[in-house]
């Protein structure tokens, strides 16, 4: 029975650990406020998630991969800011969305922001 038991608890511990990895955020504060409690950088992707094809290929060859989901976990809080064109967001989530576009001046997609958990910013990648 303690077998059993241990057995179960040590795989939830790994199905929550593997849920986690690679987790994207789209609240900035928030994101902000658990990078500088987990002494992490924050990586913005603007990104056109249904429509932009550099968007939908740098996601697939390089964010979806093991490789960046392990590093993103150990070192990164992630933030997805979508400009969909089909799918549908929230007034709310648009509208920061909009502002975070202007505030850091994206005018092409991907764009890639990364930040410290002070929200300032460390670099910023055009695609």
């Amino acid at each position: 029975m303690k077998r059993l038991l241990l057995g179960l608890l040590a795989a939830g511990a790994f199905a929550q650990a593997v849920a986690s990895e690679g987790e994207w955020l789209t609240d900035l504060p928030k994101a902000l406020a658990k990078a500088k409690d987990e002494k992490k950088l924050v990586l913005l992707d603007f990104t056109g998630s249904d429509w932009c094809g550099w968007c939908i290929k740098f996601n697939k060859e390089v964010l979806a991969t093991p490789e960046f989901k392990q590093y993103a976990n150990k070192n990164l809080v992630l933030v997805e800011l979508d400009f969909p064109r089909r799918k549908a967001l929230s007034p709310e989530l648009k509208k920061a969305n909009e502002a975070l576009k202007d505030k850091y001046r994206v005018d092409g997609f991907p764009t890639f922001v990364v930040l410290n958990g002070d929200g300032g910013a460390v670099v910023r990648l055009v695609g």
